[in-house]
């Protein structure tokens, strides 16, 4: 394991870096590679047309480039192997590189390595970003120093000159971070397991393999550390006897039921919405955090987002007042039911970051207007009955995108409506964005919504579902 060193252990070093990323992930990797005085090649299957605007921001470096394709000598070659999370740990260019003898490493492996502040790490399939921000807006209030990175498109490494021994540092890590973080049996000292619902499992061989990366968030904890919990999720409740950290228990329901409430009612520490209260007990003591109305997110998903954020505020010390004083200024994350323009007195809301139907179907049932549903897009090998479910009785309409899992998505709708009187508009799919929101405009009327939502990746139409959300408000904006 390296130590808290990073120029002495990487200065001289003969690093690979393995990806530089669609969202340029590699960035800032290959940056902090070079400062510390390695000697840095960097490899990506794209070509250098494709990573155009990213190699733009390492000119002037002194950077190798091996673009269009991966050398296995560079990998025999190489000291250190840094891949980027997109990179399947079966790749066997990897397995080449350990042959050789190279340490295999990734951004959050060196991070943690190095970081010498706490780390509060948040992972799980839906409100991962929107509960990281709120977290650190919440440690914020108290400690201004605070650093956000992470699964964000914010290097962390390129965070650690801001980070001293009292920096609290919070984290959103994918699955795909907390596989690295798994082979180095790392854990953030403060973890929280938000939920877990069908996602990647085009990544993925099963749900269990996909639920053994996510818990990494926990597994590798000392019995100080601190793990917040989802009592309502039961895939997290069942792998709570695996943390050996204190557990913190949160539920996003007004009130626990069943099993979710025996978690709650035994547990030592938990946040959870009582009636209209979201409380904090602690070993029999309660105290109000906020009320409902101080909440300015929509859904009850972002209730239970809310409560994560509290308890790991609250597990890490800081104040009732500036907790309560950050969820009434939290306006939300753009790309997350995003509320971008009223016309004609239609909403249009950008919930792009909605990559598998579990996503869409919590932006759905936040919504209590009549709704245009723009959905479909790439495949993750998810199945799309339950979305079609909801989408059958709340949407309006459904516009559809291209994409390989568009059919599933038609399919399951077909099946959902051939027994309802008056089935949702189902129109497309458009091979652009740009008809597809001008058919919805068109759908739509005064007090209804359009909602970007699509269920699914977003990989063939566009670089990625920030692409997607950005060309949604530019054209939103567009409108007249």
């Amino acid at each position: 394991m390296m130590d808290r060193q990073p120029t002495a252990q990487l200065r001289g070093k003969r690093v690979l870096v393995m990806g530089l990323g669609v969202h340029g992930g590699g960035l800032g990797v290959a940056r902090f590679l070079v400062e510390q005085g390695a000697d840095v090649t960097v490899t990506d299957l794209r070509s250098p047309e494709q990573l155009a605007s990213t190699l733009a921001q390492l000119e002037g470096l002194p950077l190798r480039f091996v673009l269009g394709t991966h050398r296995e000598e560079d990998f025999r070659d190489a000291d250190i192997v840094v891949r980027n999370p997109g990179v399947p740990r079966e790749s066997r260019y990897l397995a080449i590189a350990r042959e050789a003898g190279a340490a295999v490493e990734m951004e959050m492996t060196l991070f943690f390595r190095l970081c010498p502040g706490p780390i509060i790490g948040i992972t799980g399939t839906k409100g991962k970003t929107t509960t990281t921000l709120l977290t650190g807006a919440m440690l914020r209030e108290q400690y201004p120093d605070t650093v956000v990175a992470g699964n964000l498109r914010i290097s962390a490494l390129e965070q650690l000159p801001k980070i001293g021994p009292q920096t609290p540092v919070v984290l959103e890590l994918s699955s795909w971070q907390l596989e690295g973080l798994g082979e180095a049996r790392l854990s953030p000292q403060y973890g929280c397991f938000l939920n877990l619902s069908s996602d990647h499992l085009d990544r993925y061989g099963s749900m269990e393999e996909y639920a053994e990366a996510k818990a990494h968030v926990f597994l590798h904890q000392q019995p100080d550390d601190v793990v917040v919990l989802n009592a309502a999720d039961p895939v997290v409740r069942a792998m709570a006897q695996r943390a050996a950290g204190r557990q913190v228990w949160f539920c996003s329901t007004m009130d626990g039921a069943g099993q979710e409430q025996s978690v709650l009612d035994e547990a030592a520490f938990t946040m959870l919405w009582r009636a209209d209260e979201l409380v904090w007990r602690q070993d029999g003591a309660t105290e109000t955090i906020c009320e409902k109305r101080d909440v300015r997110l929509l859904g009850e998903h972002n209730r239970g987002n809310v409560a994560a954020a509290a308890a790991l505020a609250k597990s890490f010390g800081v104040g009732t007042e500036h907790i309560r004083n950050a969820i009434q200024n939290f306006a939300g994350v753009p790309d997350r039911m995003e509320d971008v323009r009223t016309v004609d007195g239609v909403r249009y809301i950008n919930d792009t970051t909605a990559t598998a139907p579990a996503a869409a179907i919590a932006a759905l049932q936040s919504l209590d207007l009549p709704a245009i549903v723009i959905a479909g897009g790439a495949d993750k090998q998810l199945a799309f009955e339950q979305l079609a479910t909801i989408l059958a009785t709340r949407a309006k309409a459904v516009v559809l995108l291209q994409g390989t899992a568009t059919p599933k998505l038609q399919a399951a709708l077909e099946t959902a409506t051939q027994s309802l009187s008056t089935p949702p508009i189902v129109v497309g799919p458009f091979d652009a964005l740009a008809p597809a929101v001008e058919a919805a405009r068109r759908l739509a009327v005064s007090g209804e919504v359009v909602l970007l939502s699509p269920g699914c990746a977003s990989f063939g139409m566009f670089k990625n579902e920030f692409d997607r959300g950005e060309q949604f408000r530019r054209l939103v904006g567009a409108l007249t």
